[in-house]
């Protein structure tokens, strides 16, 4: 089995289906759903009365792998949507119903593998169940069907497949070391924050956490200020008569949060782009003023399936930094220059030089003329390659509104993010009546680009914990230095150099615990505090600090300004 040189992704879509054969096979009364992937994993979701457990995972497993020694042919064609959806209403295969009823046109695509497994594929596949074997089935979740809460509650089976049993094994490798630096596992052992089901998908931040959130949301004000950016707040809960004009009610109101009072239905926002053009509404605004750049860290909520959710990585509420440009179109070329070159830079010096850039184009929904889509994305090529990068276009992948730039990021562990974007809007200005005055005193809509770097705090914080192990640059660390003291002799001496160091702006801790010494360093090591400054009566007669630096195993005598400049030293352009 395997090296069969074929597209992995045929491979794992080939695998998704042996999986609901198997499943098929083991549990009758289950339904199917739809299969998909993620990243290396293949899944399918299945509705069922039973929960699958880790024992049914490898049940379920192993009779793939029997299955797929069968070698049974994987016959793929062409078959009336009629003809196909009666067949699954007898089945009682209702999910399969539904997506029929989706699919436009008179013909869809079905699978068939012997006379035992009947199902829709609308991607290629491989031509045998003997061409697959190097497979690994990996966990079990909760999603709602086509992800909406007010749908039901189907479970979701994951596998991995690969070409070789050294790959298989290399990628498992992978995944036990992800396991290993899991950000909600750092979270806890750092004591950084905690969720808990009185708040599902919402982040209880405790100080260590929130010192961290506040290192970057510092450093990303001082460079939105230093790019031009005007910092503003908007509302978090606005009228529906308002979601309802910008659009959002009509397409986003399944993903919304709601509340009520004085009769009247308010929502709570999901995103800042409506509140900031209400801003850039209240004024008269001369094209002189363009482009005008308005920022926010803006608290969004969303309601996310639960079974969606991921530690900080797929919360209900996040803050973005969250910003919008309103300019002319002459103006375009130069902001996307200015914001990728800004967006690359912030990357850098998160530790994040491995940047992949994509340009969404066009999709066959879309509003707006040709030739406004030909420019617009005609000035997105410019400005990036103004920049010397390469990107890679997506064909179909732009919002309907307008093209869209993407920028992922690769962690450690070689997984791919994507965080940044920046997008053009021809829609929003026109449905909120957004206006400048021209030259010629006329009445003109601006364009919209919505920007964003991080995305979010929440998942960006949960990127950087799993990027770093949760041993963090030393300006983003939650506690800098951790003060020591040998002896209840040296407590007046380390009470003095505490002090010193929060005077300096140092996120500095204290332990004058009754401990050993030894006792009090490995607990320090163990917090992953970058520097651990040990003070006893050589320090003290010496008017110096004793230093180990996270994971040097070697300390050494330096003076205290020493050990405050190589801190900051160390701080991105000195922000923080």
């Amino acid at each position: 089995m395997g090296e069969i040189g074929v597209d992995v992704n045929v491979l794992r879509h080939t695998a998704s289906y042996l999986l609901a054969y198997a499943v098929k096979d083991l549990f009758p009364d289950v339904k199917l759903a739809a299969p998909g992937m993620n990243g290396d994993e293949f899944y399918y979701d299945f509705c069922s009365e039973h929960s699958f457990s880790e024992f049914d995972l490898a049940k379920i497993e192993k009779r793939m792998f029997d299955l797929a020694k069968k070698n049974e042919s994987i016959l793929c064609k062409t078959v009336e949507i009629n003809q196909i959806s009666a067949y699954f209403e007898i089945t009682g295969e209702r999910y399969k119903v539904e997506l029929l009823d989706t699919i436009s046109g008179k013909f869809c695509g079905v699978v068939y593998i012997s006379d035992d497994f009947v199902d829709l594929c609308l991607v290629p596949l491989l031509p045998s169940t003997g061409n697959l074997g190097v497979f690994k089935l990996t966990k079990v979740s909760g999603v709602c069907w086509n992800a909406s809460s007010q749908n039901d509650m189907l479970q979701r089976i994951y596998g991995t497949a690969w070409e070789s049993d050294l790959q298989l094994k290399a990628y498992l490798e992978r995944l036990a070391e992800a396991e290993r630096q899991d950000h909600r596992r750092i979270g806890q052992d750092l004591n950084l924050f905690h969720f808990q089901d009185d708040a599902p998908g919402l982040v209880f931040w405790h100080a260590n956490g929130w010192n961290i959130w506040l290192a970057i949301e510092k450093y990303l004000r001082q460079r939105l200020d230093d790019a031009g950016y005007t910092e503003v707040r908007t509302p978090q809960v606005l009228g529906r008569e308002f979601w309802e004009r910008s659009g959002h009610w009509q397409n986003y109101k399944d993903g919304m949060f709601f509340t009520e009072s004085d009769r009247r239905n308010f929502a709570i926002k999901p995103m800042s782009c409506p509140g900031h053009v209400q801003i850039f509404n209240q004024r008269h605004i001369s094209y002189r003023e363009l482009p005008i750049r308005l920022s926010e860290f803006g608290v969004c909520h969303r309601n996310e399936p639960s079974g969606a959710l991921h530690g900080l990585m797929r919360v209900r509420g996040f803050t973005q930094d969250d910003a919008h440009i309103f300019c002319d179109v002459k103006h375009i070329f130069s902001e996307v220059r200015d914001f990728n070159q800004l967006a690359l830079s912030v990357y850098r010096d998160f530790g994040f030089d491995n940047v992949v850039v994509k340009l969404s184009l066009r999709p066959d929904k879309r509003v707006g003329s040709d030739d406004v889509w030909d420019r617009a994305e005609s000035t997105l090529r410019q400005a990036l390659a103004s920049c010397n990068l390469q990107w890679v276009e997506l064909t179909g992948e732009g919002a309907f509104y307008g093209p869209k730039i993407e920028y992922h990021i690769s962690d450690a562990l070689g997984r791919s993010w994507q965080c940044g974007t920046l997008q053009l809007d021809f829609v929003l200005p026109d449905r909120l009546a957004a206006e400048y005055i021209d030259k010629n005193d006329v009445r003109v809509r601006p364009v919209l680009l919505h920007r964003a770097i991080l995305g979010s705090f929440e998942r960006f914080i949960g990127i950087l914990l799993e990027h770093y192990g949760g041993i963090l640059p030393i300006w983003l660390a939650p506690i800098q230095v951790l003060v020591i003291n040998i002896s209840d002799d040296n407590l007046k001496y380390s009470h003095k150099i505490l002090r010193t160091l929060e005077v300096r702006g140092v996120r500095v801790k204290s332990d004058f615990r009754n401990e050993k010494i030894s006792y009090k360093i490995r607990e320090g090591m163990i917090k992953k505090i970058p520097y651990l400054v040990v003070l006893g009566s050589k320090e003290q007669d010496a008017d110096a600090l004793t230093v180990r630096a996270h994971g040097s195993g070697v300390s050494r005598l330096m003076k205290l300004d020493e050990l405050v400049d190589a801190i900051f030293s160390r701080t991105p352009a000195g922000n923080v």
